[in-house]
């Protein structure tokens, strides 16, 4: 009978220090979530208590500059203005689970309102189907009278390395950006709001077909922090279990 060859005590040592590093990082990680799982639920509350709040009269151009629009994300806005509906712009989107009757493919119909405030902020009047968007290529300028507007106030969509450039011969775009946005239209309406509008729900069957805010944050926190205070929990184990086997080599037979 021959005894297997332990591992070496510097060796040991070695794995040991390894196990109960990861055993700390795996606790952090979890208390990390934890935190994270906090935060979110604030946020969350936070958004669903300015969601239902009255309008606010939309900030005055002076006041953009200092603006995070993250701070007025969800926040119902009042505005008054002219629409200039011959510089909508198309953005294009798929719509499930549409709060109106359309959905699938087709755009957001963005249009610039000239506020009597000075400046202008975008409006994202709804969704038009893919079939029906042509009609709101160029369409013809309004009446030219002010309108009180009431939307909800939403920060830019991000621009991202693979987002495509803006057709902008036939006036379509592929993120909710003022900024990027501002740049296909005259830069007399200049400066834009930094954030946009999102106007609500009007007639069933209306187009385009408003109210189709998604009030929504992904909350996997609680189960993050479960997993890795799991991992917390099972690393010192093994260490222990394999300790053990250390100190009690187990014995195999000779040929």
């Amino acid at each position: 009978m021959n005894q297997t060859k332990t591992v070496s005590p510097v060796m040991q040592a070695v794995f040991v220090a390894l196990m109960l590093g990861l055993t700390a990082l795996f606790a952090y990680l979890g208390t990390w979530q934890v935190q994270r799982l906090a935060e979110k639920e604030a946020l969350i509350a936070a958004v669903a208590a300015r969601f239902s709040q009255p309008p606010i009269d939309l900030p005055i151009s002076t006041e953009w500059g200092r603006l995070d629009p993250q701070s007025i994300n969800f926040q119902p806005m009042r505005a008054t203005g002219i629409l200039r509906n011959e510089l909508s712009i198309r953005i294009f989107t798929s719509l499930v689970d549409g709060h109106g009757p359309a959905s699938g493919p087709g755009y957001w119909i963005v249009t610039p309102l000239v506020l009597q405030t000075g400046g202008a902020v975008w409006v994202n009047r709804g969704f038009v189907p893919d079939a029906q968007s042509k009609s709101y290529f160029n369409e013809p300028a309004g009446t030219g009278e002010a309108v009180e507007l009431t939307g909800i106030a939403r920060p830019p969509e991000a621009v991202g390395m693979f987002t495509p450039q803006a057709d902008v011969a036939n006036r379509i775009e592929w993120v909710r950006n003022p900024d990027r946005l501002a740049a296909m239209v005259e830069p007399g309406l200049a400066p834009f709001a930094p954030f946009y509008l999102d106007l609500p729900a009007g007639p069933k069957g209306v187009l385009p077909q408003g109210g189709e805010t998604v009030v929504e944050f992904p909350n996997n926190h609680l189960g993050y922090a479960a997993t890795w205070f799991g991992f917390a929990l099972i690393t010192p184990i093994m260490l222990g279990f394999w300790l053990w086997r250390q100190r009690r080599p187990h014995l195999t037979p000779t040929a």
